[in-house]
């Protein structure tokens, strides 16, 4: 079997096309996330916090600026000043919060579905086939 082969078998396997699909719906998903956190958690937090607050912006200079370099983070990343950029950390960290939130209450959902179902009857045995039971009537008849 040539190794064309056996990759077209293993990329056709039901498990792998199942995964690629996860995948991309998880992008998505991803990207639906990333824009109700930066559209509206982030603006609420950071009213809560005091003020209009950028939390991707929120930063700490850690080396000696330039003259006439501005006080933006893209600007002191392009001066090759070392900065500690934590806004966009807390902006990720608020991203996988609420996404492993809602994956866990999917999988708790699904869960309960699966417990919720009436398990299956148990299958009747299937019938002995003829001669089995041609072979007990012989037995039967013997013992008496």
């Amino acid at each position: 079997m040539s190794m064309l082969q056996e990759f077209k078998e293993f990329a056709m396997k039901g498990n792998v096309m199942d995964l690629a699909v996860g995948v991309i719906i998880g992008g998505a998903f991803g990207k639906i996330v990333e824009a109700v956190v930066g559209d509206l958690i982030m603006p609420v937090v950071a009213l809560i916090m005091g003020g209009k607050l950028d939390f991707s912006g929120m930063f700490v200079v850690l080396g000696s600026v330039p003259e006439g370099t501005a006080m933006t983070l893209d600007a002191l990343k392009k001066a090759q000043v070392p900065v500690f950029a934590y806004g966009h950390f807390l902006t990720i960290l608020v991203n996988f919060i609420i996404l492993a939130f809602i994956i866990f209450l999917m999988i708790k959902q699904v869960n309960r579905l699966k417990r919720s179902e009436p398990p299956a009857a148990p299958e009747a045995p299937p019938e002995p086939a003829e001669d089995v039971l041609l072979l007990r009537e012989i037995r039967d008849s013997l013992k008496k």
